[in-house]
């Protein structure tokens, strides 16, 4: 890159996020319909001490991903986090390729809310075509990261706050049902732990917790948001520790939480029930008008991932472009602060997503869901070793360890266990003939990452050269 184009270069944009809309922009990323719509069927896989299991171990590793991220971003707070940290601390081709997987992440993800959302608007309108109300939240989901940061941090804590406050009245209402003091349709008597070990600790046998270890790191992605925010965040150094602090015991309640009651009170047999499990308990203890509350919390739950998603894979593609490693017209900002082009790029990716849904479903799509799917799991593997690396070079240059606002603790072990425990979950697919697709899939696609940054890197130096 030439000294003429880096005199541009920035480390963040404006910086208008608080803690609070920081914490429930993490909060809102990871729940989503898989904790709304898919766990029951988790529960018939695993079993449900399997699942709570599998869940539990997965907060673990999430928080230790969490807490590396921590310390990188606090000592750099830097707008698209990942991809900078990557390429400073091992090397401007992994740099590319963290950003090009996680943009494709959320793009992906952008394409199949767009989706859900039509369909669930059905449920109220079953006349309107399912494509008229796609176009609809892509519209509303667009100008809440357009007008400014500050609109999209205020709309995702509304969005967030919905699902928040439907989680905890689940748990609260599911547990006074599980001790017998609200009536539950099925039961005689209090329901209490019979039905976590009638059939046994593991009924589908030990295996399904590890392949629903998979489903579960899916489910958890969305945390690392938290590293997006970095460089749009009021003072980061109290924000940012804030939000990861409390990212343990949130997952714990909010997601073991839902599962234990949906285990005590659905027979695990019959946890996969095509229904929302919210809906079915809700029905269980009588709650009018259940499917449509339910239904509203989950398409708050869709906006907020699209919304979510389009501010991630847009401040990722500002961060290339900021960085030189794509034109830099990327990085152009309008006089909000937001980057526009970025924007509408990322916008046109989930539209094409969208569009790959439907017309090419069993090909194009079913590979890029499966390496959106794996994606995640690799950049958590990048924030790890990037956190073992900073902290190398922190103390080569003469610093100590006192001296950071923000320190992971357990270093070493924190990083490397986060970095094992991310890998194992990506080589335990190979046994899951359901998901080896996307090793099959995210493998070649990585490789020609690597070799597209190498062709552009050469060809962007010849350029310059001659220049």
């Amino acid at each position: 890159m030439t000294q003429e184009k880096n005199k541009g270069k920035v480390e963040h944009l404006e910086r208008k996020m608080e803690a609070r809309h920081i914490q429930m922009i993490s909060l809102g990323g990871v729940i989503g319909t898989g904790l709304f719509l898919s766990s029951g069927y988790t529960i018939s896989q695993a079993g449900p001490i399997g699942t709570i299991l599998a869940y539990f171990v997965g907060a673990v590793l999430v928080y230790a991903v969490m807490l590396c991220l921590g310390e990188l971003s606090v000592a750099m707070p830097y707008t698209g986090s990942f991809h900078v940290y990557a390429k400073n601390l091992l090397n401007p081709a992994t740099g590319f390729v963290v950003a090009i997987l996680y943009w494709l992440t959320w793009t992906i993800a952008l394409g199949s809310e767009f989706t859900a959302s039509g369909i669930i608007m059905r449920h109220w309108f079953p006349s309107i075509p399912v494509w008229v109300w796609s176009l609809v939240f892509m519209i509303l989901i667009f100008m809440s990261n357009y007008f400014s940061v500050r609109v999209f941090a205020e709309s995702e804590f509304w969005f967030a706050a919905v699902k928040v406050f439907a989680i905890v009245a689940f748990i609260v209402l599911g547990g006074l049902a599980v001790v017998g003091l609200i009536p539950v349709k099925g039961y005689a008597h209090a329901p209490l732990l019979t039905n976590l070990t009638k059939d046994g600790w593991f009924p589908t046998g030990f295996k399904g917790v590890f392949t629903t270890m998979l489903t579960v790191n899916f489910a958890f992605s969305g945390t690392e948001l938290i590293g997006i925010t970095a460089g749009e965040a009021k003072d980061p150094e109290k924000t940012l520790p804030k939000a990861i602090h409390t990212t343990l015991w949130r997952l714990i309640i909010f997601f073991i939480g839902s599962i234990f009651v949906m285990a005590c009170l659905i027979p695990y047999k019959q946890a996969g029930v095509s229904e929302s499990p919210f809906v079915h308990i809700f029905k269980m203890m009588g709650i009018p008008f259940a499917s449509d509350l339910m239904n509203f919390v989950v398409l708050t739950a869709i906006i907020s991932a699209g919304n979510s998603g389009l501010y991630a894979s847009t401040r990722m593609l500002w961060s290339l472009g900021n960085e030189g490693t794509i034109p830099v017209v990327f990085a152009k900002t309008n006089k909000r602060g937001i980057p526009a082009i970025s924007l509408v790029v990322s916008m046109l990716g989930g539209i094409l997503s969208l569009l790959t849904s439907i017309y090419a479903a069993d090909t194009i799509y079913l590979v890029l869901v499966s390496i959106s799917g794996l994606a995640v799991v690799f950049v958590w593997m990048a924030i790890a070793l990037c956190e073992l690396n900073f902290r190398k070079k922190w103390l080569k240059d003469g610093h100590q360890v006192s001296e950071l606002k923000f320190k992971t603790p357990g270093y070493p072990f924190t990083p490397w266990f986060a970095f094992l425990a991310s890998l194992a979950s990506c080589l335990l697919i190979w046994f899951d003939p359901n998901q080896r697709v996307a090793l099959y899939a995210t493998i070649p696609f990585v490789i020609l990452c690597y070799l597209a940054y190498y062709f552009y890197a050469k060809h962007k130096q010849h350029t310059s050269i001659n220049d």
